[in-house]
């Protein structure tokens, strides 16, 4: 272990238990602060704000209401496929393998994978990644379900997590990536993206991801705009949070969500349009922010994919293809691949 700490000096150790511990990034690593991003993206001409900030507890507990809505397909189309899945992933790994995951995901579609560990091993090895310190809470849960489990948390970046597990050990992983948030990622990103998660895998390390599908433009918009309003509050409590956190004034009656299916990018785009022209004043990020009526915030793109994208960029950024899952519907896909 004294080679593993040495590697990560940048990470601090935390133990909470026999079973649980975490690393979390030194404060001199974090690279930009909540103000200054906010800053830099509404600054702009096209004004933005990432939808990584979405997620604070009441975004989180907005974002599980979205997924039981019933437009909105995701979630149960890929739960679907994972207990498909289950029939075949023990083919692919044994006991030598640890469970990896990108977002620490619902609690449902981890246990799904964990149950096949657990059929396997005596004892599983689980090391989620998340940049939120939610995961702490969410695998307290799990080790009181799962006797033979043992979590080392990363609190950090995807990239930062992954160039950690690198560093950790000679241990083979299964990363996993569910949900279909690889989609927010521009083409260019998600290129590079993935490039990053093939230069940390070592030879014998898999990779399973979840991507959504084109289909039809009616069912792709209804699943962002449903008909309870909860992915409008969900979109507007961004602005909710900026209140909050960086002492703004944004009144939120003045906005509204707006979701389109851009069909020729093969994406829905989700804004926060202006109702009015207004001023609104962000005081620790240094802000006045000008908006005209009818003017858009970008806050996500959620891009969509044909099979023949999904293998074409899987290939091309190193990796092998093992198996993709679909359900009946072909709305959402499971791909399994190694590094080539």
């Amino acid at each position: 272990m004294s080679n593993t700490v040495q590697k990560n000096i940048d990470y601090k150790k935390y133990v909470v238990s026999s079973n649980l511990q975490y690393f979390k990034p030194h404060a001199t690593k974090i690279e930009k602060t909540f103000a200054e991003e906010i800053s830099s993206s509404l600054n702009n001409d096209s004004k933005s704000i990432h939808p990584k900030f979405f997620y604070d507890k009441k975004g989180s507990d907005l974002f599980e209401k979205i997924c039981s809505l019933p437009e909105y397909y995701p979630t149960r189309t890929e739960i679907t496929i994972l207990k498909k899945l289950q029939d075949d992933l023990d083919s692919y790994i044994d006991e030598s393998f640890r469970l990896v995951e990108l977002g620490s995901g619902t609690s449902v579609k981890t246990r799904l994978i964990l149950d096949i560990f657990t059929k396997l091993q005596n004892t599983t090895e689980y090391f989620p990644i998340d940049i939120s310190e939610i995961l702490t809470e969410s695998s307290e849960q799990l080790l009181k379900d799962y006797s033979g489990l043992h979590i080392t948390g990363i609190i950090d970046t995807y990239e930062g997590g992954l160039q950690f597990l690198k560093n950790f050990d000679d241990k083979k992983n299964l990363i996993i990536f569910l949900g279909s948030s690889f989609g927010n990622f521009s083409p260019n990103d998600g290129y590079k993206f993935l490039q990053k998660i093939n230069s940390t895998m070592k030879s014998g390390d898999l990779f399973l991801i979840g991507l959504d599908l084109v289909k039809d433009k009616q069912i792709l918009e209804s699943a962002y705009t449903d008909s309870q309003d909860v992915t409008a509050e969900f979109n507007l409590n961004v602005l909710s949070r900026i209140n909050d956190e960086l002492d703004a004034d944004f009144y939120l009656k003045n906005f509204a969500h707006h979701a389109i299916y851009n069909e020729e990018e093969q994406r829905i785009e989700m804004y926060l349009k202006s109702l009015v022209n207004q001023s609104v004043i962000i005081s620790k990020s240094n802000l006045l922010l000008n908006l005209e009526k009818d003017e858009l915030i970008h806050t996500e793109y959620s891009y969509k994919y044909k099979l023949s994208q999904i293998h074409e960029l899987l290939t091309s950024t190193g990796f092998e293809i093992k198996h993709t899952w679909l359900d009946d519907n072909q709305y959402f896909s499971l791909t399994l691949v190694s590094k080539n």
